[in-house]
């Protein structure tokens, strides 16, 4: 983490800002001040008003209060094309490109270079694409259609279209959520350059550790409050967590190891065609195994074939000891198997659904009687689910899609448990939800193993693997290359592995 450069004006103040949508003060006089060449980090739990808050700094929402400074003089920003023209760019985490253009045509559209008023001059917007992304330091073909790149580069295609307009102030909301640690550390190093050229960076995360590498102050929001400001060097994690959350969490990763039981899911030699190959582990009832990984080690597509999601060329999988066929999702549900997908909303959810329908889901045939649902047992199925996992809600009947990522992640998980899973396959089970919601998840992993279940969590977060597993596999290219106890595995030695650099353990 480097200081900006310490200066007597902030490029931006945002000042008692306030906003009510119908039934929910989102906004309560919250403050906001960034300075030139500044990394400032916005963190809060979900619901917490930093949504909120960028969209009033991007002219999506209009305050009901307050007022925004900019450059020392108050500004009105009735719309994102005049947030742009001030200078403001906000970088969603959903990308907004359009796919089967190219890099080039993505960086100025509307902004064309042309021949005699008409034609496109593709040699000079080549040329300026070119010239905008070797400024950033990254090497980008203009032109490659953009939705052939990977995440990591569309996210720079995206900075490198906001410095066209010349932004001096870059909103990234979860710009990490889908990298890998190498491009992760490619961005921190754009990020660098960004701050080097003046530009002020706010940046919005659920991953507190990267905070503290990255940003120079921290602002924390609260239900919609304003908590405080704090330059990054004066405060430690275990305080910003408390004051996220308003209360102190004395336990981020509560494992406490459970007796263990004999193995509840053994897989023997799986192989897919070009995507895993001669995958060999073991999971115990009450234990939580770990597979570490970087995206495209295969580990998410082990937990998919598992789940009848993919088809095996090879191989065996074993259920409470038995040999096991499992060649759609349906018998994995009937072998009491269930899965948390890495997509929740496009594979775990149905939007469009109430928490009750998602939560009866997989439980439709026991709930069932002559092609009528039992109305009175799935009410108490329900209503036991939301006790048990603590789903935050107006009502069973509120749609799911309405809810928070925290509470919309515990429905899946209550999906799978009142269905009678006893071995849980869960795929990046804490993307995207805000360390309160996380801790809750780890609770709920710590407590369902301790009642018997296997649980394995799949994940690219390693402080969480390290934090929750009792063992841990790591996979590279599609095979397991090393195995660690919860006492032997580092960080560093994971990484080696995960990069197929060294072997550990069992390897």
């Amino acid at each position: 983490m480097v200081q900006a450069a310490t200066v007597a004006q902030p490029l931006l103040q945002m000042k008692r800002i306030g906003k009510t949508f119908p039934g929910v003060r989102a906004l309560e006089g919250v403050d906001l001040d960034v300075l030139p060449g500044e990394v400032h980090a916005l963190i809060g739990e979900n619901g917490a008003g930093k949504t909120t808050l960028i969209r009033v700094l991007g002219g999506i929402h209009q305050p009901d209060g307050g007022e925004i400074v900019l450059r020392g003089k108050p500004v009105h920003i009735p719309t994102p094309r005049r947030a742009r023209e001030l200078g403001i760019a906000i970088i969603h985490q959903e990308l907004n490109q359009i796919g089967p253009l190219s890099v080039a045509e993505n960086l100025f559209m509307g902004d064309e270079p042309r021949r005699w008023g008409w034609f496109v001059d593709w040699e000079a917007l080549r040329g300026r694409a070119r010239a905008l992304l070797a400024g950033l330091g990254v090497d980008v073909d203009p032109r490659a259609r953009v939705d052939q790149l990977g995440v990591a580069q569309r996210q720079t295609v995206e900075i490198a279209r906001a410095l066209s307009l010349n932004a001096e102030i870059l909103v990234m909301d979860e710009p990490t959520a889908a990298l890998t640690l190498e491009e992760v550390e490619r961005l921190f190093g754009v990020i660098a350059g960004l701050r080097a050229r003046g530009v002020a960076v706010i940046y919005v995360s659920h991953r507190l550790e990267e905070i503290f590498r990255i940003a120079d102050r921290i602002t924390v929001l609260r239900d919609g409050h304003y908590v405080g400001t704090y330059p990054t060097g004066e405060i430690d994690l275990d305080r910003l967590i408390q004051l996220m959350v308003g209360r102190k969490l004395t336990e981020k990763f509560p494992r406490a190891p459970a007796p263990q039981g004999p193995p509840r899911l053994e897989v023997r030699g799986l192989s897919a065609a070009a995507v895993f190959e001669g995958v060999s582990f073991a999971v115990h009832a009450g234990e939580i195994l770990g597979i570490a990984g970087l995206i495209g080690s295969g580990k998410i597509e082990v937990a998919n074939a598992i789940f009848g999601m993919i088809p095996l060329d090879r191989g065996v999988v074993f259920v409470e000891g038995k040999r096991a066929r499992i060649t759609s999702p349906a018998d994995a549900i009937a072998l009491r198997i269930g899965l948390v997908p890495e997509d929740r909303k496009t594979l775990g959810l149905i939007l469009g659904m109430s928490v009750r329908d998602n939560i009866t889901l997989a439980s439709v045939g026991r709930l069932s009687a002559c092609g009528f649902i039992r109305q009175k047992a799935e009410r108490a199925l329900v209503e036991q689910a939301m006790r048990r996992l603590d789903i935050r809600a107006r009502g069973r009947d509120q749609m799911v899609r309405d809810l928070s990522g925290g509470n919309q992640q515990k429905v899946v998980v209550a999906k799978w448990l009142e269905a009678g899973a006893r071995i849980l396959l869960l795929c990046e089970p804490t993307r995207g939800i805000d360390v309160g919601a996380k801790i809750e998840m780890y609770r709920l992993m710590a407590e369902l193993a301790r009642g018997g279940a296997a649980v394995v969590m799949i994940s690219s977060e390693l402080p969480e693997v390290l934090g929750m597993s009792d063992r841990i596999l790591v996979m590279h290219e599609g095979r397991i290359t090393a195995e660690f106890t919860h006492a032997d595995a580092t960080q560093e030695k994971i990484m080696a592995s995960a990069s197929g650099r060294s072997g550990g353990a069992g390897a």
